[in-house]
């Protein structure tokens, strides 16, 4: 089934995960990707709208980070928060500066204009009948000059510009965090831009898609045999399961079991995976391998790649023996987590 998309460009922000569950909360398929992703990826991927969050550079420190040209170009509306907000702004002609002491916390903003984003959201309302929203912040730089076409649709005490908006392109901005739940409204702005804005529908849910891609792999496969690394982690156990419901028997587990997991968890890999789920499984012991390689290695990060590198080898190496070429000959799948 074809959905309609979101397409969340990510510029690393710690809460990058909770505008993807919070657009998914809205029954809208949704994908999160690097924001460096090619014109192209960005054009293939058809969205209804885009979303960039936040992160934390500064937009004119870190040139480099900053949204794809063709994001302003498709024609779609954007939404941006926090650091999307200011690399919005830059992009478009506006200036970003340091606002000299970082706002962490809460915050109250008044909305201002009437925008679509804000219409008829409040948490309450001041004396003169302006409506206020109870908003979590969390920044160091702020937008001083509107791009133009833009006005501003949001301010506080410390921020004056906390959101903007240019209502003919329909592109949004705002300098808080809708994502958190410490933002009162942010689900409601959420389905405003996705539903309203954007004109997605609910054509979207995590069974159904579930299903979706069990089907989609039975397409893939066929009549195949299907080979994977199994490390004993959430994603490739994951995967593992997933997998197992689709193609069943064709497929044939691969545990490398490193030595590095909690006591008795290689065994209760083995538990849940052949004997509860009868999960073809081909148990592996690389303790030797692996602490031989780390011997004597502090480094975390040279750590990861040691651990990275030698599940490939042995992956590699159990499935190029005759028995496994024969019982996994149509896809190879390296799993490590």
């Amino acid at each position: 089934m074809a959905h309609q998309k979101i397409l969340i460009l990510d510029f690393g922000s710690q809460v990058s995960q909770l505008i993807a569950r919070r657009v998914r909360e809205q029954q809208v398929y949704c994908e999160m990707h690097p924001f460096d992703v090619s014109e192209q990826f960005i054009r293939d991927f058809k969205p209804q709208g885009i979303i960039l969050s936040g992160g934390p550079n500064s937009v004119y420190e870190a040139q480099d980070w900053k949204a794809p040209q063709v994001v302003f170009e498709l024609g779609v509306p954007v939404l941006g928060i926090c650091y999307g907000m200011q690399t919005m702004a830059q992009q478009l002609g506006g200036k970003v500066e340091s606002s000299g002491k970082r706002e962490f916390g809460y915050a109250e903003i008044r909305a201002r204009g009437h925008s679509e984003l804000f219409k008829g959201i409040q948490d309450r309302s001041n004396a003169e009948g302006h409506g206020l929203l109870d908003v979590w912040m969390s920044h160091g730089d702020k937008v001083t000059e509107l791009p133009a076409g833009f006005k501003v649709i949001a301010s506080s005490e410390s921020c004056p510009i906390a959101g903007m908006a240019d209502e003919v392109r329909k592109f949004y901005a705002v300098q808080f965090h809708p994502e958190v739940t410490h933002t009162i409204k942010g689900k409601e702005m959420f389905a405003r831009f996705v539903h309203e804005i954007c004109g997605c529908g609910h054509d979207w849910n995590m069974p159904d898609y579930v299903n979706e891609a069990i089907e989609k792999v039975r397409a893939q496969v066929g009549k195949e045999e299907v080979i994977l690394g199994l490390s004993g982690g959430v994603d490739s156990s994951v995967v593992a399961a997933l997998l197992h419901r689709a193609i069943g028997d064709q497929l044939t587990c691969v545990f490398v079991d490193n030595g590095l997991l909690r006591l008795n968890e290689g065994e209760q890999v083995m538990q849940t995976f052949a004997r509860s789920l009868g999960v073809k499984v081909i148990h592996v012991d690389a303790t030797e391998q692996f602490m031989g390689h780390l011997k004597d290695v502090s480094d975390p990060e040279q750590k990861r790649k040691i651990i990275g590198r030698e599940f490939v080898e042995v992956f590699q190496a159990e499935s190029a023996k005759p028995e496994r070429q024969m019982a996994g000959a149509g896809h190879h799948l390296p799993g490590c987590d």
